[in-house]
């Protein structure tokens, strides 16, 4: 019987950071037929469309406002992910994706390059979140206060 291989924490928290908006750390935990991971890009593609819109129709375009934050909060939600698999323990790790292998095998071990990962999801993550509310925030305001004066007047 051939055994599944051992699935790696590092890199699982590399790919939850860098491709996780496009699902690849569902694909690489889960395989192929994971359904979230065939949904992760759709909320991605959406957003990267909203950041057409402004190119093309400029800031006012109120579709716009609706469609970047959601790159920007897959985009965090992905970052967070990666956080707490570097934060799971070796055994935590090993039971859930590694259920063949000993509770203190290597592939869910903590190392510099799980840390990193973990740091940089942070660092990235939470400005992206901030900047996501910052800008659907403003954006609602402004809409706001447009609709408003249009009614003051």
């Amino acid at each position: 019987m051939i055994e599944p291989p051992m699935k790696n924490k590092t890199l699982a928290a590399w790919l939850a950071f860098a491709g996780g908006p496009v699902g690849l750390h569902r694909f690489y935990l889960h395989g192929l037929a994971d359904m979230p991971g065939w949904l992760l890009p759709i909320p991605t593609a959406l957003g990267l469309y909203g950041i057409e819109r402004v190119q093309q129709f400029g800031l006012d375009d109120p579709y716009s406002w609706v469609l970047i934050p959601l790159l920007g909060f897959t985009v965090a939600g992905c970052a967070l992910r990666a956080i707490l698999y570097a934060l799971m323990s070796p055994q935590a790790w090993n039971a859930r994706f590694n259920p063949q292998a000993a509770p203190d095998a290597a592939p869910g071990r903590t190392g510099w390059g799980t840390i990193g990962a973990s740091v940089v999801s942070l660092l990235v993550g939470a400005s992206v979140l901030m900047a996501s509310i910052a800008f659907s925030v403003q954006r609602y305001f402004e809409y706001q206060i447009e609709e408003a004066r249009k009614i003051s007047q």
